[in-house]
């Protein structure tokens, strides 16, 4: 379908003294699949209620294909919305669920039979249209709720952590038809989600959250590889932080770091800093190595403990700066040559290694009052 472009302009939303959603800007282009990632409290959840026209913000603009809609009320706005409670009517049966919408609208009868099963086609669940809500599982409720939001066509579909309520199996499976099933009905997608393997699997872009501000937006693999952000480092994945003293170029116009009483090499990042600063490096890019291997960005450790994880092996070394460092070994099917006790060297790329900026973002207490 045509059409679908958000923007949110300089949006705002106070609730009293206390600022859910601070100055957020972002353009979402039609056809996207777009998530906005982030701990309970960041305002991720205000922001798409505010999209959807359940909330007023304070100050901003909300703008659906060039029209402000801000003070437009929620259904006037060709946007529709799927909850993670699904929200199905348990005394109607499945084609009534879907065909709801539509009986609202006085859409003619034979129109409403053919979108509906249209719909439950796409949600793989023909079969199913006369059974009661209560005789589904989780996970084809939630296609249900899918199907009554794809039907009414909008140009914009809204979703609120949909799959929260899932059991992990049936999340990750869902994960990928849900991505499949954007593609193939062409609506941009606007997704809530704490769960980060959800935005990096499903998105096109990601917007990180922290106390109503946006850190960094942009493509799942650029905010897993190149955190903007401390924040963004420590939310997204398992990152490797250390505190640094930066001092300076060097020839390659890398960033010359001390951790420690150690010199490394950084050529990720914001290199140009100088002073305190804090760097970051994944755990599967750490390479661990023999004690007797010499060169650049080498620090030598002992291995505290393994985790076996099935398809990697998790290592937790304790470095020489006095940093306690996670190290993912891939399982190929042969034996981890370290163990509890031993002594290693581990090998920080400067190519992996990466300076952060410190926003002074942090994650939110639990706040029985706070907005997500």
């Amino acid at each position: 379908m045509a059409g679908g472009e958000v923007q949110l302009v300089q949006l705002i939303k106070r609730f009293g003294a206390f600022i859910a959603v601070d100055g957020i800007n972002l353009h979402m282009p039609a056809g996207e699949f777009f998530s906005m990632l982030g701990p309970s409290g960041c305002g991720k959840t205000t922001t798409l209620r505010m999209i959807a026209g359940f909330e007023q913000p304070t100050e901003g603009q909300i703008v659906l294909d060039g029209e402000d809609m801000t003070q437009t009320p929620p259904h006037r706005r060709h946007v529709n919305t799927v909850f993670q409670n699904y929200a199905l009517f348990p005394h109607l049966n499945v084609f009534d669920n879907v065909a709801f919408g539509l009986r609202r609208q006085r859409v003619e009868r034979g129109e409403v039979t053919r979108r509906v099963r249209e719909a439950l086609d796409l949600v793989q669940l023909t079969k199913f249209e006369r059974r009661r809500p209560a005789q589904m599982s989780g996970g084809q409720q939630q296609r249900v709720a899918l199907a009554r939001a794809l039907v009414l066509k909008p140009a914009v579909l809204l979703l609120d952590e949909p799959l929260g309520a899932l059991d992990a199996k049936l999340r990750k499976q869902l994960q990928i038809e849900l991505k499949a099933l954007q593609q193939q009905v062409g609506i941009t997608f606007i997704y809530v989600t704490h769960d980060q393997e959800e935005a990096l699997t499903m998105s096109d872009r990601i917007a990180v959250m922290s106390n109503g501000r946006v850190e960094q937006v942009a493509p799942p693999r650029q905010v897993y590889e190149e955190p903007a952000t401390v924040f963004v480092a420590d939310f997204l994945g398992v990152s490797n932080l250390m505190d640094a003293q930066a001092r300076g170029l060097d020839a390659q116009g890398h960033c010359q770091v001390r951790a420690g009483s150690f010199d490394l090499c950084c050529a990720r990042g914001d290199t140009s800093v100088s002073g305190q600063t804090k760097i970051t490096i994944r755990p599967e890019r750490v390479k661990l190595e023999k004690t007797n291997v010499s060169g650049e960005n080498r620090v030598p450790g002992q291995v505290e403990r393994s985790v076996y994880l099935g398809n990697a092996v998790q290592l937790i070394v304790k470095l020489a700066t006095g940093n306690v460092i996670q190290v993912l070994m891939q399982n190929g099917g042969e034996e981890i040559p370290f163990n509890p006790g031993d002594s290693v060297q581990a090998h920080l790329p400067r190519d992996a290694l990466r300076v952060l900026t410190d926003t002074g973002a942090k994650l939110p207490s639990a706040d029985p009052g706070a907005v997500k």
